[in-house]
C-alpha cells in the first residue's frame, strides 16, 4: 500500500501544479500623457516657470482641479480617450489683483492599440493641434505642437511660450 501512496502524491502534486497559468499582470504599458514644456517668449530656448499655476479639466458640466498653485516649467496632463479634444483652463497669479486665465483646447485622433490580455487596449494619440482662448491680460503668448503623435511621455509634446 505504501509503494502506491508516494507515486499517487507525485501524481497528485504534478497534476496541481499544471493546471496552474501564468499570472496576467500588466506592468509594461499604459495610456501616454501629453508633456507640456513652458518656454520664455523672449529667449525661446530657455526653460521658463509659471508662478502660482493652477490648472483644470474643462468638462461640460464640470472642473476638476488637475495641477494646484505651484511654479512649473513642464506639467503632464491627460487627454480624454473618450473623445478627440480636451479643454483645459490654465490660470496664472501673479498678485491678488492679476489674474490670468487662459483657456487651451487640444484636438487629435485616438488610436486604441491591443497589447495583451492583461493590459488590454491603450489609446495612443494623433495629429494632436492646439488652440488658445485668452482672456483680457494674455499671458499664453504662443503654443507650439512640437510632436503631434502621442505614443509616451519621455519628451515634450506642446510647447508653451509666455
Amino acid at each position: 500500500m505504501n509503494k502506491l501512496k508516494i507515486p499517487f502524491i507525485i501524481l497528485l502534486v504534478i497534476l496541481s501544479f499544471s493546471a496552474c497559468e501564468k499570472d496576467d499582470i500588466c506592468t509594461e504599458s499604459d495610456t501616454p500623457q501629453m508633456v507640456i514644456r513652458f518656454y520664455d517668449v523672449l529667449n525661446p530656448t530657455e526653460f521658463k516657470d509659471v508662478q502660482n499655476l493652477i490648472v483644470w479639466g474643462i468638462l461640460e458640466n464640470e472642473g476638476k482641479d488637475t495641477i494646484e498653485n505651484i511654479a512649473l516649467d513642464s506639467i503632464v496632463l491627460p487627454l480624454r480617450v473618450d473623445a478627440t479634444s480636451t479643454t483645459f483652463a490654465l490660470s496664472r497669479q501673479l498678485s491678488i489683483d492679476d489674474v490670468n486665465v487662459d483657456t487651451l483646447t487640444f484636438n487629435y485622433d485616438v488610436k486604441e492599440i491591443y497589447k495583451s490580455r492583461a493590459c488590454g487596449y491603450i489609446a495612443n494619440f494623433e495629429n494632436l493641434t492646439a488652440t488658445v482662448k485668452q482672456d483680457d491680460s494674455v499671458w499664453v503668448q504662443t503654443i507650439d505642437v512640437d510632436n503631434p503623435l502621442i505614443e509616451n511621455t519621455a519628451s515634450a509634446h506642446v510647447k508653451i511660450f509666455h
